[in-house]
C-alpha cells in the first residue's frame, strides 16, 4: 500500500525537500540528554542553549553539515578514581537539529556549563517579479 503524503498535491511544487525533513524528524532519536532550550533573541536570531555541566571546550564538536547542526560531547575517560557514588552522568551524546534555509550558525560559547549556539535569520527583501506573457500565436514553432 502506497503511503499518503500531504506533498503529493500538484499546488505543492517543489516541497520535496521538506517532506525528507518531515521524514528525517519522524526517524529522530527522543533522547532527552542534554537538555536544551531555543529562545527567540530577536526577529532574526535565535539562540539554542545545551545543558553540558561537566564539559570542557575541547570535550565538544560544533559542526553544520547540509542544513544539519550537530553537537557531540565526548568527555575524557576517568583518572583512575574509585567512586563512592556516580550521580553525575559523564556520557557522550551528539544532538541534531534541523536547520531552515537561510539560517546561519554565527557563533559558540560555553558559560557556566551551558553551552550557547547563536544563529542568524537574514531578513530577504520582499521581491516582486512580473513576468512578461508572450504571444501564443504560433509563430517561431516548427
Amino acid at each position: 500500500m502506497a503511503r499518503m503524503s500531504p506533498f503529493n498535491s500538484p499546488l505543492l511544487l517543489g516541497f520535496d525537500r521538506l517532506e525528507e525533513v518531515v521524514d528525517r524528524l519522524a526517524r529522530s532519536s527522543t533522547e532527552g540528554y542534554p537538555p536544551y532550550n531555543v529562545v527567540h533573541v530577536a526577529d532574526d536570531r535565535l539562540r539554542i542553549s545545551l545543558a553540558v555541566a561537566g564539559f570542557a571546550e575541547d570535550d565538544l564538536d560544533v559542526t553544520v553539515e547540509r542544513n544539519e547542526l550537530h553537537i557531540r560531547g565526548r568527555q575524557a575517560e576517568d583518572d583512575g578514581a574509585v567512586y563512592l557514588h556516580r550521580g553525575i552522568a559523564a556520557r557522550q551524546f551528539h544532538r541534531t537539529f534541523l536547520l531552515a534555509d537561510g539560517i546561519d550558525v554565527a557563533g559558540a560559547r560555553l558559560d557556566n556549563g551551558l553551552l550557547h549556539i547563536e544563529l542568524t535569520r537574514p531578513t530577504a527583501p520582499e521581491i516582486v517579479k512580473t513576468i512578461a506573457i508572450e504571444s501564443g500565436d504560433g509563430a517561431g514553432e516548427g
